[in-house]
C-alpha cells in the first residue's frame, strides 16, 4: 500500500526548494520503500547506490544506530539536497548518513555489509547494469545482503504506465539523469547476481501501486571468502 514520507524524514527538507520537497514526497508515495527497508541489515556498512535526495538513506540511518550509511549519485544537485538534508539530521540529534558525488559508473571501494539499488538500473545500458551488479556483489561482505528494487515487466498494464511516466520524466522534465529507459527483467538481474554466487530470492512488491515494482533479495554465504 502506498505510504506517506515518515514525518521525521520530511522535517530534514524543511529548508530545501519546494520542488526538491515535493518531488520526495511523491518519490515516496510511489516506492515500497518499507519493503526495501525490511530487508536491511539492522548493522553494519550500508551503501545506498543512486541515492537522489538521500530521503531513504536518511530513514535507514534514523531507523538503526548501529547502521553506517553513505548514500551516493551522480547528481550533484541532489548529493547537495542530500547534504542539507544530513546537515538537519546532525542538528536534530538523529543519525545521518553521508553522501557523495560520484561519477558516472563509478562504485565505491570498500567491503559493504548491504548495498541497495533502489530504481537506478533501468536508466543504464544492459551491459552497465551486468557490470554494477558484478561490482556490487563482489564488493559485499561474508553475509553481506544486496538489495535490487526495479520496476518489472509484469503485469504488462503496470509496465506500459511505468514507461510512460518515466519517460516523461526522464526524456521530457528531465528530473532524473538518463536516456532511453532499459528495463530488463528481474530474472536477468537474479541470473547474473547467482552467476557471482549469491542465494537470491525474488519478490513482487507491487501491491497496492500502479508500477510493477520488483525485489531481488541476494545474500552472500557467511562462509564466502
Amino acid at each position: 500500500m502506498n505510504a506517506r514520507i515518515p514525518p521525521g524524514v520530511l522535517a530534514l527538507y524543511a529548508g530545501a526548494p519546494a520542488r526538491v520537497r515535493g518531488h520526495v514526497r511523491v518519490r515516496w508515495r510511489s516506492c515500497p520503500f518499507a519493503a526495501v527497508a525490511a530487508r536491511v541489515p539492522e548493522r553494519g556498512s550500508i551503501l545506498d547506490y543512486g541515492c537522489g535526495h538521500g530521503a531513504f538513506a536518511a530513514w535507514l540511518a534514523m531507523l538503526s544506530p548501529e547502521r553506517v550509511v553513505e548514500g551516493v549519485d551522480v547528481d550533484a544537485e541532489k548529493i547537495a539536497a542530500a547534504r542539507g538534508a544530513a546537515r538537519a539530521a546532525v542538528a536534530a540529534g538523529v543519525p545521518a548518513p553521508r553522501f557523495h558525488r560520484i561519477a558516472r559508473g563509478e562504485f565505491p571501494q570498500g567491503s559493504w555489509d548491504a548495498v541497495l539499488f533502489v530504481d537506478v538500473l533501468y536508466l543504464l545500458p544492459p551491459e552497465e547494469q551486468e557490470r554494477l551488479l558484478r561490482v556490487a556483489a563482489r564488493s559485499l561482505a561474508p553475509g553481506g545482503t544486496l538489495l535490487v528494487k526495479e520496476v518489472g515487466v509484469e503485469p504488462r498494464w503496470k509496465a506500459l504506465w511505468n514507461r510512460v511516466q518515466e519517460t516523461i520524466a526522464v526524456r521530457v522534465l528531465r528530473i532524473t539523469q538518463g536516456g532511453f529507459l532499459r528495463i530488463l527483467a528481474p530474472e536477468l538481474h537474479a541470473e547474473w547476481l547467482e552467476s557471482e554466487g549469491l542465494a537470491v530470492e525474488s519478490l513482487p512488491v507491487d501491491r497496492g501501486y500502479f508500477h510493477p515494482h520488483h525485489l531481488l533479495a541476494a545474500r552472500r554465504s557467511l562462509s564466502a571468502a
